[in-house]
């Protein structure tokens, strides 16, 4: 199978460049799947039912959320009716599941969505939820593993790979918006840090640079705000996956002006 993802998608402007350019790359490099980030969908901040079936309206399969899961109160009965993950490691009695299993070119594909400690909210031990959850997802016959890890720190995310790596099809970090130069695949794990936002490319992680200027100048914090215009970049990997490996991995940089970079993750020997 071949499937895709999408990091942090950062209000309208992420949205339109997946309007405008998803389909397009779906066809043309014959993807099956696809999973994204919507937890800054909606101005930044959340998901709303209208973004939710816009977003699903482009050929996303499921979406993964993070620490704005719950900005927007829409997200509780979304849940019951959309394809939506949450963090799984969010404590017993949150509503949703950050675990689901999909049927995908004949084989099974979990995904698997997680949130990390430093700078995060409250949640469980994500280290020990990742490796439980796919040791019973391994008893159930899924080999097919893909995790969006929304986490701050790259040591935690570094770290996720060392514990799971050749025992999971790939991990890609989400929430710092801020693209790594880390794509490999390691004993069939794809890797990645993180695969950046897909919004504006000319502020700061996708919003006006004013608030967080002054902030970073004063101390003083302000409401972030996304540009009525701006330059936009759309940001997504792709991987090839069998019987639970990644065999090969790349990533594809679509700017708003048509031009598009790939970049072949490496493999270690």
């Amino acid at each position: 199978m071949r499937i895709a993802f999408i990091g942090d998608i950062v209000g309208r402007p992420g949205r339109d460049m997946l309007k405008i350019y998803l389909a397009k790359i779906k066809e043309e490099y014959k993807i099956d799947f696809i999973i994204a980030n919507y937890e800054n969908a909606s101005h930044g901040f959340g998901l709303t039912a209208k973004n939710a079936n816009e977003l699903i309206s482009y050929g996303i399969d499921v979406m993964s959320g993070g620490n704005h899961t719950w900005d927007k109160k829409d997200i509780l009965s979304l849940f019951d009716t959309h394809e939506l993950l949450r963090p799984h490691n969010y404590p017993q009695g949150v509503p949703g599941t950050g675990c689901k299993v999909y049927e995908v070119s004949g084989e099974k594909l979990a995904v698997l969505n997680l949130m990390g400690h430093f700078s995060m909210p409250m949640c469980d031990n994500a280290f020990r939820c990742a490796k439980t959850t796919v040791e019973s997802l391994k008893l159930e016959g899924v080999k097919n593993i893909f995790i969006d890890f929304h986490a701050e720190a790259t040591s935690e995310k570094r770290g996720m790979m060392m514990l799971l790596q050749g025992e999971v099809s790939g991990i890609i970090g989400t929430h710092t918006h801020v693209s790594t130069d880390d794509f490999q695949i390691s004993r069939g794990t794809a890797y990645l840090s993180d695969i950046g936002l897909s919004g504006c490319r000319d502020n700061i992680i996708g919003m006006d640079a004013k608030v967080p200027l002054k902030q970073f100048l004063t101390g003083m914090k302000g409401h972030f705000d996304i540009p009525k215009k701006c330059k936009k970049i759309l940001q997504i990997a792709v991987m090839d996956i069998s019987d639970g490996k990644c065999s090969s991995a790349f990533k594809l940089k679509q700017f708003d002006d048509g031009k598009i970079l790939k970049t072949q993750a490496w493999e270690e020997s």
